[in-house]
């Protein structure tokens, strides 16, 4: 994949913030070369995060995040600050843009401490240098957005951040041998787009082929007769998670199933607390309040999973009547702690840093989380099989 090809949840995600006038949104402009930002002398131009995926030197693909400002004031300003720190969930490196002739403010302060609350690597930059000199260390630099002084530095410091940033990690790969064999089941109904594959199964096949492995895909309907072709039994079969029931039927005991909910919840978020989360749908009363939440916005069918398909299935499961809420995109609770469980999509669109930021979050405030796949191989009896590839994970249902 090169880099122009990266997906956003992919990328280095590089969030500026500060108070307002501090000149993050000029320090955007210089960073990128670009005008990915609205510049203005009035206080509060920013009013809502601004993202943009971009190939940035010496970094490569990234994600640059503008903020408004921390000090926002009235009603409409708090949204705008929530919104800021919205944005810090899935942010893997943050930029504290400062005014050098103000200094550190008791909010810059208090936003320092949630760097460091959240472990996310930070640089503090002194914005507009030209007007005034400051002491800087290894964890801040001195810059001038107006005049382009030390933005070269600025990025090397970035750089130096973004290579501890990411750890190598693997969705299947390190399952497998070279030359191993994979079924893929991919169900084309009504709920897959048109033309595509979704993201991860694309990203699962690619991972596949570059280990070099033989990825073959079928839809869930012709997976007996795929099974029946070949030559030698496959290594795994990862199917899509509303298919788990029928296609754990066809697939033979001695074959490894998972899906790719459950190889995601791996691969960028707490694939123990998700399993463990699993037990508390047995568990679901009458009245209970469970949130069904999506990291992305889409277009909602007539049979969507997560208004429809997965209310039903937990009433089915459970035998209970409880009540449901549902949050898609950056929404998601602080502190989510009137719910009895999260049930949560498989995050393909969120980052690792807010996927796990997420769960962390109900961990916090004791809610169980679960994800569609494991919620779905929980429901249909199959998740201590669909877990067995990963034997720590498997302790966890023993």
């Amino acid at each position: 994949m090169g880099l122009n090809n990266t997906v956003s949840a992919e990328r280095i995600h590089i969030g500026f913030f500060g108070m307002r006038n501090a000149g993050k949104s000029s320090l955007v402009n210089a960073v990128t070369g670009q005008e990915l930002a609205v510049v203005s002398d009035v206080k509060g131009t920013t009013t809502d995060p601004v993202k943009k995926a971009m190939e940035l030197l010496p970094l490569g693909p990234v994600v640059i995040i503008d903020t408004p400002g921390i000090d926002d004031e009235g009603e409409l300003g708090e949204l705008r600050i929530k919104k800021a720190k919205q944005a810090l969930a899935q942010t893997d490196i943050a930029i504290l843009v400062v005014d050098s002739q103000v200094g550190l403010s008791e909010k810059d302060n208090d936003l320092i401490a949630e760097f460091k609350e959240r472990k996310t690597p930070y640089i503090i930059a002194y914005n507009k240098s030209d007007l005034s000199d400051v002491v800087t260390d290894d964890n801040s630099v001195s810059v001038s957005a107006k005049d382009k002084i030390n933005i070269n530095e600025l990025k090397e410091k970035i750089a130096s951040l973004s290579r501890n940033a990411k750890t190598e990690k693997h969705i299947v790969a390190d399952l497998l041998q070279k030359g191993d064999t994979v079924v893929l089941v991919i169900p084309i109904d009504e709920s897959a787009p048109k033309g595509r594959l979704i993201l991860p199964q694309q990203q699962t096949i690619r991972e596949l082929l570059e280990s070099g492995c033989t990825a073959v895909c079928c839809r869930d309907t012709e997976l007996a007769q795929t099974l029946d072709s070949l030559a030698k039994k496959p290594s795994l079969v990862i199917t899509d998670s509303q298919a788990f029931g029928k296609v754990s039927k066809e697939v033979p005991e001695d074959i490894p199933l998972t899906s790719f909910s459950i190889l995601f919840a791996r691969y960028k978020g707490d694939l123990a607390k998700l399993v463990e989360g699993a037990s508390m749908l047995s568990k679901i009363k009458d009245g209970d309040k469970i949130l069904i939440a999506e990291g992305c916005t889409h277009h909602r069918q007539c049979n969507d999973i997560g208004t429809v398909k997965m209310p039903r299935w937990i009433e089915s499961f459970s035998n209970a009547k409880p009540e449901f809420s549902f949050t898609s995109g950056t929404e998601f609770p602080d502190n989510p702690e009137e719910f009895s469980l999260i049930v949560h999509c498989g995050g393909c669109m969120l980052n690792e840093k807010e996927m796990q930021s997420r769960i962390g979050r109900a961990i916090a405030n004791g809610v169980p989380i679960v994800n569609y796949g494991i919620a779905i191989a929980h429901m249909n009896g199959i998740l201590k099989r669909s877990v067995e590839i990963f034997p720590d994970i498997l302790k966890i249902l023993n």
